[in-house]
């Protein structure tokens, strides 16, 4: 698996729908990507500042 494709994929995702909010479980469905895999992705994106963490635990576009 391509991790930065697919890292490009999800952000695009979230391009498209920029105020889709996502649990681990959905995002992992979503992107169809195991979960431990889906974790990374997003927390690379959480460190370029892309998206945040929710206070539920979901994730969610960054202010931009």
């Amino acid at each position: 698996m391509d991790v930065e494709l697919v890292t490009k994929r999800v952000r695009a995702e979230f391009e498209e729908m920029p105020g889709m909010t996502l649990t681990m479980p959905q995002a992992s469905r979503l992107f169809g990507i195991e979960r431990e895999i889906c974790r990374g992705i997003v927390e690379r994106l959480v460190t370029a500042s892309y998206l945040k963490w929710t206070e539920s635990g979901a994730v969610t576009r960054a202010a931009r």
